[in-house]
């Protein structure tokens, strides 16, 4: 148990590391001679707080066009504006980006100067939600950690988007215009280092294919997804959290060993069309199962195979390992069967 638990901890310590690392890095500026040196020049249309010198804001300005960045800037927040273009030459000191927030713009593909981002050498962090992009903008600089791309018109991913983003954990594409066809068996290419895809409310009916493996989170939530291949989690051996609500899967549609992955500790099916409990694995903590069409529950059936306990030691340590089970929504009727109980020692509640 010791091991399980120093494990999630782990999955929970990296997948948040990026987040840490950007409310730290708000709070980190240079010390006064680094940055005193230069021109503690100031856009007029923003606003640079003297005990905050890497920072620039100018958001909700009702700005049109990106003003010249100083190249002290670390932090840039243009959100909630009227820009549509990203143009090269306000960025042209600009050599010391680490974020840039243009979430709630009007910007469009044919607006992004190509090199105007990819000239930006460290920069981390992108925000171009709820704008008007089409496809994923491209080149992209190599430094990048997080793209965050959700509420656009995005339809396509062009051939050799992701190739050289090998720093990128975090990808967010959620609600935007992705079909099956937007995807290729490469498309993912490169992103070797990507532990959270999320491609929530999109018009998905096939799982995407050939996932980064280092893939750990995995939010596909409101799509059209009917089923799921045959050794398809194969691909991605370290998922751990797999969110699949409001979908279209079938008992038809998944393959007969169900979600037996031992890396899954968190596995969401909410609101679909099961009549089943799917196979799980020993591993498994966390199970939605809320509004399908489940009648029972055959504990037989979906009780996960231990091996041999070792000698001294007892079923709550070595046996199943799922504590919270969630089954209201369905046609399921109380009581709560005995040998679930029996199977999953460890449950600390049942939602029926």
């Amino acid at each position: 148990m010791a091991t399980t638990i120093c494990f999630i901890i782990w999955v929970l310590f990296i997948t948040d590391t990026a987040w840490t690392r950007s409310v730290r890095q708000v709070y980190e500026v240079n010390e006064p001679e680094d940055w005193t040196m230069h021109d503690f020049d100031c856009p007029r249309e923003c606003f640079c707080p003297p005990s905050f010198p890497t920072a620039l804001y100018c958001e909700n300005r009702g700005l049109k066009e990106i003003p010249a960045i100083p190249s002290r800037i670390w932090y840039l927040y243009l959100e909630n504006n009227l820009i549509e273009t990203i143009p090269e030459k306000p960025f042209e000191n600009a050599t010391q980006l680490r974020w840039i927030n243009l979430n709630k713009n009007k910007i469009t593909n044919y607006g992004i100067e190509k090199g105007a981002l990819s000239q930006l050498k460290k920069l981390l962090f992108l925000f171009l939600e709820d704008n008007e992009l089409e496809e994923v903008p491209s080149p992209l600089p190599r430094s990048l950690e997080q793209l965050q791309l959700a509420r656009n018109k995005v339809s396509r991913i062009p051939q050799g988007t992701f190739s050289n983003l090998e720093n990128l954990t975090l990808l967010d594409l959620q609600h935007n215009k992705l079909l099956d066809n937007a995807f290729q068996r490469d498309t993912f290419k490169g992103l070797k280092n990507l532990m959270q895809l999320n491609m929530a409310k999109n018009a998905l009916r096939n799982m995407p294919p050939r996932l980064p493996a280092n893939t750990m989170q995995l939010y596909l939530d409101n799509n059209s997804i009917e089923g799921i291949p045959e050794n398809y989690f194969n691909v991605i051996p370290k998922v751990a959290f797999l969110r699949l609500n409001h979908n279209k899967l079938s008992d038809a549609g998944l393959p007969s060993s169900g979600f037996n992955v031992s890396s899954i500790l968190d596995l969401q099916l909410s609101h679909n069309q099961l009549t089943k409990v799917p196979r799980i694995s020993a591993h498994l903590q966390h199970l939605h199962l809320d509004h399908n069409k489940i009648k029972n529950v055959n504990v037989s059936v979906i009780c996960p195979t231990t091996t041999t306990l070792p000698a001294e030691q007892d079923i709550f340590s070595y046996g199943p390992h799922l504590r919270y089970l969630r089954l209201d929504g369905n046609e399921i009727k109380p009581p709560i069967p005995m040998d679930l109980m029996t199977c999953f020692r460890l449950l600390q509640a049942v939602v029926i």
